[in-house]
């Protein structure tokens, strides 16, 4: 065996799996405080990146003010889908709201065909090209600095929910909207800030997919593998979403090295069903017990 070229792989492997766990906190977010599976996280992310290339080849921005720029309207597109479409469904069945989320996945990317087309774009450039090396691996510059920038907001992210005052009221949210009602935090004002804050985390990751390997409209698929990822890890674990993030990565990574692209899928939903199998509530994910 090459092991040269397998260490690659797995570099590889743990770049991309770095994104799918900065996706995965976002959908994760989500579900611990409102219960809602936001399908259409994929599209957000896609909507973030063409956003982005509005700013910065459309308007010809500079990086450092095309990026924010682009964090910040998903952010905003984020709050108003939150208080126009989600909260008059809250009580709503499951699947009822399940499906609303899919339709604004295909509105969305009807919305960027119009405004975009449908042709797959290039992002210009803003990161270094200067090769990497681990010892004697090479890893792609882009994926390295990827997963970089995402392990620093995903870093920075844990210590602000842990010690910040709206990330103390999410978290007593997610464990029990009534108690937290009766402890005066605002929970609909909860449910917006984390739809904003979603929101700028799909467009920011949706920036660093989309500098890697270009955009389409057909961005969305990459949903399904965060979805993947998050059931995997367990839907309300945000440390699942983070290991099983970079698993699922390394899994995709060597199935496409080793037996063709068209398997990389393949061996995704393989390890979903295994996993559910095993475990049903996913490998970190909270095994609720309801008794009668």
């Amino acid at each position: 065996m090459d092991w040269l070229f397998f260490s690659e792989i797995g570099l590889a492997g743990i770049g991309s799996g770095g994104l799918y766990a900065l996706t995965g906190l976002a959908l994760v977010l989500i579900y611990k405080a409102t219960r809602v599976v936001n399908m259409a996280i994929g599209e957000i992310l896609m909507f973030g990146a063409y956003v982005f290339m509005g700013f910065s080849a459309g308007l010809a921005l500079p990086m450092w003010a095309a990026i924010p720029l682009a964090i910040l309207v998903t952010g905003l597109m984020g709050g108003v889908i939150e208080r126009l479409i989600i909260r008059p469904m809250l009580g709503e069945s499951a699947i009822s709201i399940f499906m609303v989320t899919i339709g604004l996945g295909s509105v969305l990317v009807g919305l960027v065909e119009i405004i975009w087309g449908a042709n797959p774009q290039r992002l210009v450039e803003f990161m270094p090209s200067d090769p990497i090396f681990i010892g004697e691996a090479y890893l792609s510059s882009k994926v390295g600095y990827a997963f970089a920038i995402a392990a620093v907001v995903l870093g920075l992210f844990v210590i602000v929910f842990r010690t910040w005052r709206g990330g103390v009221a999410l978290r007593a949210t997610a464990g029990d909207q009534a108690a937290a009602y009766s402890m005066g935090i605002n929970v609909p004002g909860v449910f917006s800030s984390v739809w904003v804050i979603t929101a700028m985390i799909s467009a920011g990751a949706g920036i660093l997919v989309g500098s890697i390997g270009g955009i389409s409209p057909n961005m969305g698929v990459y949903g399904l593998s965060v979805l993947v990822v998050v059931i995997v890890g367990g839907l309300d674990s945000l440390l699942g979403a983070l290991i099983a993030g970079v698993l699922v990565g390394i899994i995709e990574t060597y199935a496409g090295a080793y037996l063709g692209g068209e398997y990389k899928m393949l061996a995704t939903f393989c390890l979903l069903v295994l996993v559910l199998v095993v475990r049903p509530y996913g490998l970190f994910g909270t095994h609720e017990i309801e008794r009668l």
